[in-house]
């Protein structure tokens, strides 16, 4: 397995402080989320025309590459012309995957919205994850769906992938999101996810009265080693990518604590299975 970072561990970073942690700490890619503040990374200098060639060129200088580049395209609304403004924003965000050589784009389903049902919204996401594939494939760029929100489940996220029916279609799998929704364990995730599977998240979780709580690698109720045996049984060979949500929850670890500490828990994990 290959290892990055999501930078929602450090979303006001640039990219050189986040190539610098990246090659400082031995990862191999980064997974890019939020960089500068900004989500639509198209919109930013870094990333247009001699900003993303010198991105480009350091990212490969510090043997570094893009584990996948994160959007926050959504396609649940009942409303066809929202669906469409995401669609514009994956093509997007499409065209800088490609030219960061990222292999794929994730997106969501991701919620079941007041007067829709589950089937409903279903479809919706498929056909918008097949357009955005249909979009990104000639790129070299495929779609990743993450399980997440009202499909963090396994069993809904394959049957979105499967209905979209698209080989250039597959699954950022959060393991976390499942065991938190339903206690899914990651054994029976990926005996349903399978081949889909191109991109794997890990984080570690204690429970906080009825929410969970972010806590440090190996600290929390998550099955980490269930997880790690896991991946190793299915011969997984893509990143597995460390999400420490630092935008959405402050108050847990900086980056340079949270991002070091991940790496050493990894080490020694792998050390001793």
């Amino acid at each position: 397995m290959k290892l990055s970072f999501s930078t929602l561990a450090c979303p006001d970073w640039t990219m050189p402080q986040i190539i610098a942690m990246a090659f400082s700490q031995r990862y191999d890619g980064i997974e890019l989320r939020f960089v500068e503040g900004e989500d639509s990374l198209w919109k930013l200098p870094t990333f247009s025309g001699a900003g993303l060639v010198a991105t480009s060129r350091s990212l490969a200088d510090h043997s570094l590459t893009i584990s996948c580049l994160d959007t926050s395209c959504r396609f649940h609304s009942p409303d066809a012309e929202v669906r469409k403004r995401w669609l514009i924003e994956g093509e997007r965000m499409s065209d800088l995957a490609a030219g960061l050589n990222a292999p794929g784009l994730r997106v969501f389903g991701d919620s079941i919205e007041p007067g829709a049902n589950r089937n409903s919204t279903r479809d919706w996401i498929a056909d918008s994850i097949h357009q955005l594939a249909e979009i990104a494939a000639p790129k070299g760029v495929e779609v990743w769906l993450e399980n997440h929100g009202d499909f963090a489940g396994a069993r809904e996220t394959s049957e979105i992938v499967t209905q979209a029916a698209s080989p250039c279609v597959g699954v950022v799998w959060d393991p976390a999101n499942s065991f938190v929704a339903s206690q899914e364990k990651p054994a029976d995730g990926a005996a349903i996810l399978g081949f889909a599977i191109r991109h794997v998240h890990v984080k570690d979780l204690r429970r906080n009265g009825k929410d969970w709580k972010y806590v440090a690698m190996g600290e929390g109720e998550f099955p980490l080693s269930e997880l790690l045996g896991t991946l190793q049984g299915i011969h997984y060979d893509r990143f597995l990518s460390f999400e420490w949500e630092k935008k959405w929850h402050p108050e847990i670890e900086d980056a340079e604590v949270a991002l070091p500490h991940f790496m050493n828990w990894f080490r020694k994990s792998t050390i001793h299975a």
